[in-house]
């Protein structure tokens, strides 16, 4: 879907799509492909890349969109047995668009707590551009919404890209605004159906005076935790956003724009944007050995998360 489609269907100006919202296009699933074949087709190309056995996988993490397949329903079990990982434990985390960085710091933490774990497969799908309705301009925040699906592999002492600190951020002030209002046991048999902020002003107000310092905090813990400073950090991946704020963080974090990915072709995919820009920026050979790679996220509820990765070969 083009940035001129839309702006067709919202009635939002080209221009203002590509430059205020940051989107040049978006990918948008079939009707009939569901976060769960999004998410068995990013497990499966790339255990064939890496040529590792999905019957020695110990553990199998769901971590994208929490609109799936159906309501009340993990994700996680059927996408585990659909890949054939016979012997793995399956987990499903519940948050929304800061999903990467939190599920790098849960299978960081089960490799590090259980010493028989050795490898977690971590996998997210979304397909959030069903859930628009591009004449609600109450949302039209999300109107950069698209479908997309990626995994990875937690390997212990694989010897290489070492993930260290994390940390995460959350005010629940935010808890209500954005949600889709039907479906769940407030309102079970009806109501609007699609993504709606129940305030936008209030939220716009209350997100400009906390965000950006809040993705601060988040960066800096976590890399206080990683043993560095901000001056570390060599590439940022984090979630797609609008330019204005993408452009802020990079002058807080101290990056320049060469040094970060920006998902324009992409829009904004839940859980997946922090390591699918990771993944390209790699097989772009963006990355340097041994510098430091800051996976940044937020997600509504609100939270603010960031892990960090030592980039290429490493001693334990």
């Amino acid at each position: 879907m083009t940035a001129a489609e839309v702006a067709e269907r919202s009635g939002i100006p080209q221009s203002v799509i590509v430059e205020k919202f940051g989107l040049r296009g978006k990918h948008i699933a079939a009707e009939d492909e569901h976060v769960s074949d999004l998410s068995v087709r990013a497990a499966e190309a790339l255990l064939e890349e890496t040529g590792i056995d999905p019957a020695s996988l110990d553990v199998v993490m769901y971590y994208g969109s929490t609109w799936k397949d159906y309501a009340v329903w993990q994700a996680a079990p059927w996408i585990a047995h659909r890949i054939g990982a016979s012997r793995a434990y399956a987990v499903e985390y519940d948050n929304v668009s800061c999903g990467t960085p939190v599920a790098l710091r849960v299978a960081r933490d089960m490799l590090l707590a259980e010493e028989e774990l050795r490898s977690i497969l971590v996998v997210a799908a979304c397909r959030e551009s069903y859930l628009l309705d591009y004449g609600n301009h109450r949302s039209r925040f999300m109107f950069t919404f698209g479908d997309g699906a990626v995994a990875g592999l937690v390997l212990k002492d694989a010897g290489r890209n070492e993930l260290l600190g994390c940390h995460g951020i959350t005010d629940g002030s935010f808890s209500l605004q954005v949600k889709v209002p039907s479906g769940g046991s407030v309102h079970p048999n009806g109501g609007y159906r699609f993504l709606d902020v129940a305030d936008p002003a209030a939220m716009k107000a209350g997100l400009d005076r906390v965000s950006l310092a809040n993705f601060a905090a988040a960066a800096q813990v976590a890399l206080e935790r990683s043993g560095a400073t901000l001056a570390d950090v060599g590439y940022l991946c984090g979630i797609h956003m609008k330019p204005s704020m993408h452009r802020a963080l990079l002058r807080e974090l101290g990056l320049d724009e060469s040094r970060a990915a920006y998902l324009d072709d992409t829009g904004h995919m839940s859980g997946v944007d922090p390591l699918l820009a990771l993944d390209r920026a790699a097989r772009a050979g963006e990355l340097r050995d041994g510098e430091l790679v800051l996976l940044l996220a937020a997600g509504t509820g609100y939270t603010w998360a960031a892990s960090v990765v030592r980039w290429g070969e490493w001693q334990h």
